[in-house]
């Protein structure tokens, strides 16, 4: 699979493009945009992209007015088409955000509900009751996503919607040739409707990719065989930033060995989880370490712990934004990309994930851990990677059995002698390679 061997790159289109925040019905080929940061995106080591949504919709995009139409704000499908081919021309797959557990009051079927009531074909496509009434007064009660009655469910159950969801998906790879999706809230869809869709997906194309939001819980319940390729690694995301604020790399290392150790009884192991520092719903990691000094040991961590690395625009050059100001703070748009210390960091970062089989593949071990050191093994096709890192202000002596000599850091290229010990300079992420 393409998508386990790739760095992503998420934006989430109608901030970064500068929309209205409430669709105002002017069409803008805004979504051109995306061409200009193509290079900058190459240069950071990306070879995919994420979209956040970009059908129309009445405000932020979660709330989907049509899955076959871009959002006017952004420009139209002929204008989208442009950028996927360019993207792809330049090695750049494209991953779309999969909206279907619920769509916006705008979504064409449910104004059709609104004006009909019960004498509409669309009332069995969401959960109705007639007996009831809505906050919005429509003389009738639905179910909306978790109390959000703007979010109105969709009913899965219902073959046509599920058959509409497929053509629609269908219209996307044939206008797009999208290379996977994202499924938004993955957590409520039903297992069957993954089923279904999985098995409806894999007739598309080759190694269409699947991978969905997930927060809690067993992520077993939807990354399967027959449903999901992968999810988002909720857990280990706090447990990057949490381990680094309170100086305890045990969080972060025991949570990696819950999910990839060496035991028998871990929960993940040979599975790909989407691994992040921040996205387009939580603060920025800029925002959220007290510690500024640590934001290379974050991308460090996060291109070193199995999983796919996504990088969210604007934060692979330090931008903040916190989640208490609201989700303009956090999907801002930015004149143009920064190319700073941090970007080219996570350039080399990201290089050395993708030429690895050890770090895209490899099981996960830990070799040495302290409050503010760790070393982590990666080994896989007969390569092997020591992940080391050091949070301390201070330079700290590894001691431990490199089973090897010498390594060649991932990152920097450079010859490492382990004789005697191994210095870990202050601040400090190396990727050694070693002999098995």
């Amino acid at each position: 699979m393409w998508a386990y061997e790739s760095v992503f790159y998420q934006i989430y289109p109608l901030g970064f493009c500068d929309a209205p925040r409430i669709n105002d019905g002017v069409y803008v080929n805004r979504i051109r945009k995306v061409n200009d940061w193509t290079k900058h995106i190459q240069s950071l080591g990306a070879n995919a992209i994420y979209f956040s949504p970009l059908f129309e919709s009445d405000s932020h995009g979660y709330d989907t007015r049509d899955f076959r139409r871009i959002d006017r704000r952004l420009g139209n499908n002929a204008d989208f088409a442009d950028v996927c081919k360019h993207l792809h021309r330049n090695g750049i797959r494209v991953v779309l955000d999969g909206v279907f557990n619920h769509v916006g009051r705008g979504f064409w079927a449910f104004e059709d509900v609104r004006a009909h009531k019960w004498d509409s074909p669309y009332k069995d496509w969401f959960h109705i009751n007639f007996d009831g009434n809505s906050n919005y007064n429509d003389g009738f009660w639905y179910d909306g996503w978790e109390g959000h009655y703007e979010l109105v469910k969709l009913n899965l159950q219902n073959p046509a919607v599920v058959q509409h969801i497929f053509d629609c998906i269908a219209g996307w790879v044939r206008e797009f040739d999208i290379d996977g999706l994202r499924l938004d809230v993955a957590y409520c869809l039903p297992p069957e409707f993954l089923r279904q869709l999985r098995a409806f997906c894999d007739t598309l194309k080759p190694d269409f990719f699947l991978v969905g939001e997930m927060l809690h819980g067993d992520y077993n319940t939807r990354v399967a065989d027959d449903q999901m390729h992968s999810c988002t690694n909720y857990e280990c995301y706090k447990g990057l930033y949490s381990s680094l604020n309170s100086m305890n790399l045990f969080e972060i290392t025991h949570s990696l060995l819950r999910q990839f150790g060496p035991e028998n009884w871990t929960l993940y192991k040979g599975k790909h989880l989407l691994c992040f520092v921040d996205n387009h719903d939580v603060t920025r990691a800029a925002s959220i370490l007290t510690n500024p000094k640590h934001l290379p040991l974050l991308y460090g961590m996060l291109f070193g712990m199995p999983g796919i690395p996504c990088v969210y625009y604007g934060s692979e050059w330090g931008a903040e934004g916190k989640k208490e100001d609201g989700d303009n703070a956090l999907r801002p748009s930015f004149d143009a990309p920064v190319e700073n210390e941090l970007t080219d960091w996570i350039a080399k970062l990201a290089a050395a994930h993708k030429q690895s089989k050890a770090l895209c593949y490899g099981d996960f071990k830990q070799l040495v851990l302290t409050n503010r050191q760790c070393i982590w093994e990666r080994q896989a096709e007969g390569e092997r990677v020591l992940i080391a890192i050091n949070a301390d202000s201070e330079p700290y002596t590894a001691h431990f059995d490199a089973r090897s000599g010498q390594a060649i850091d991932l990152i920097t290229g450079k010859l490492h002698d382990f004789g005697g010990g191994s210095e870990l300079p202050p601040y400090s992420v190396a990727y050694w390679k070693t002999e098995r």
